[in-house]
């Protein structure tokens, strides 16, 4: 069996691992590791001599080591800890009476908190499931549709992976050595463009019939200041924390690390404002950034294990020329990465598929005349579409699994498939006019993108002739 060969093998006896439910890193490293041995065996060496070995700790170390994913860990503890704020009652309840004259108040409220909170925490089943335990039975109980209350949910806590600043993003950035700002500038008017989609279409679809969303009973008792007090308590000071961030890292102020370290601190101060800081809080946020972060690394440290191995053995000149070989044009080439994105979206979290599957198209961008960071921006807007569509739709059985007794699956389904449609839509308009994505970026940093160099004599960068 030549090494080519070996290599799609070792491919298709990963993926068939991963559907027989194995834990997709500890596979990573184990098939890397075990195909590594025999690609650098040499009788002459003692069996832990192998070079393979050396790899798999220089692998480990560049990962613990990275600065870009730094700010992994930091953004995670802000999310959680304002997760466990309290405030996003307060938020849900402030917006649907501040918007109260607008058709369908509670949708667009659901929506607008939605967008917040994902941008906040990053996190779609935790923006999903405390919106599914909050807005979705007020909706339900003022009336709202069962298919337009879930569609808001469902859609509305999956923009967390698109509109910084999003862990999928960083963990893009440092899959594919692109710079994290620059990403994220670019994300910013695909995801505004989705949410104003969302939007549009939930004040659109009961202007055109109101029976959908019922006006809400009772919100003209408050008094404009009131309404304006409502909104300073618990609108702004979560918005101004998300902006500040933001804005510090568009801006050159902070690097992406430094901003989310402000971003947590700000996260800790935000929730102490709310009352809710206690030291059980702190210790679950700690806990599940420690657990979320350990799982992002851990993959890390198997796919480029996994990723070396495949590539010394052959097997990414194989699919390189496959598909060089298919004549495609930059558009066919990059619907066809996208539909493999689509479908791989069904059974893999997003951070699988960027961490494993993209860097197999990456070294193809350059071939393609695609800019990695159109690339990166189209597949975050893709994984969109992956969380909404059934069978796989992993936000709706999040919904479901708070959601009150008698609203069925099928039901939630049903309701996200016009925001999938929107997704889509926003996938055509990124397709004809990329500019969405780069006009930022070129506002900001007029420069371009900067090579990446690398020095050879870095200790901490592996000699490339050392496994010729």
């Amino acid at each position: 069996m030549s090494d080519p060969i070996l290599a799609i093998f070792m491919l298709g006896i990963f993926i068939v691992f991963i559907f027989l439910g194995f834990p997709i890193a500890f596979t990573l490293m184990a098939v890397g590791i075990g195909f590594g041995f025999y690609a650098y065996f040499d009788p002459a060496q003692a069996i832990f001599q192998n070079k393979i070995f050396y790899l798999f700790v220089q692998n480990t170390f560049s990962v613990m080591s990275n600065d870009v994913l730094i700010s992994v860990p930091l953004f995670l503890f802000m999310g959680y800890i304002i997760e466990r704020a309290n405030i996003l009652d307060q938020l849900f309840y402030s917006l649907q009476i501040g918007l109260r004259h607008l058709p369908g108040s509670m949708a667009v409220a659901a929506l607008i908190t939605c967008t917040l909170f994902a941008t906040a925490t990053g996190i779609v089943g935790a923006v999903v499931t405390l919106m599914g335990l909050l807005a979705l039975p007020a909706m339900l109980k003022a009336g709202y549709d069962q298919k337009l209350a879930s569609g808001v949910i469902t859609a509305g806590g999956t923009l967390g992976i698109l509109i910084p600043p999003s862990i999928m993003l960083i963990v893009y950035a440092a899959t594919a050595g692109i710079s994290v700002v620059k990403l994220y500038a670019a994300a910013i008017g695909p995801g505004l463009v989705l949410a104003t989609l969302y939007l549009g279409y939930v004040v659109l679809r009961v202007s055109l019939n109101p029976s959908l969303a019922p006006k809400l009973q009772g919100s003209d008792k408050h008094s404009l200041l009131e309404t304006i007090l409502l909104l300073t308590k618990s609108f702004f000071p979560l918005a101004i924390l998300i902006f500040a961030v933001l804005g510090s890292i568009l801006f050159g102020l902070a690097t992406p690390s430094e901003a989310a370290a402000m971003g947590a601190l700000g996260g800790i101060l935000l929730s102490i404002l709310y009352g809710a800081f206690t030291w059980i809080r702190l210790k679950e946020s700690v806990y599940l950034t420690a657990k979320t972060t350990a799982m992002v690394c851990f993959l890390f440290v198997g796919s480029w294990t996994f990723a070396s191995v495949f590539s010394y053995l052959g097997g990414e000149h194989v699919i390189k020329d496959f598909m060089l070989g298919m004549n495609l044009s930059t558009i066919q080439f990059l619907l066809l990465t996208q539909l493999i994105i689509f479908i791989l979206g069904w059974p893999l979290e997003w951070s699988e598929i960027i961490i494993i599957f993209v860097p197999i198209f990456l070294p193809l961008l350059s071939y393609f005349d695609v800019d990695p960071i159109l690339f990166g921006i189209l597949i975050a807007i893709n994984l969109q579409t992956s969380f909404l569509t059934p069978p796989m739709a992993m936000s709706a059985y999040y919904l479901k699994g708070v959601a009150p007794k008698g609203l069925e699956l099928w039901t939630i389904f049903k309701g996200c498939f016009p925001f999938l449609g929107m997704v889509i839509l926003s996938l055509v308009i990124v397709y004809l006019e990329p500019r969405v994505v780069t006009w930022l970026p070129e506002y900001f940093y007029s420069s371009g993108l900067e090579e990446i160099k690398i020095d050879p004599s870095d200790p901490n960068v592996i000699n490339p002739d050392f496994f010729n």
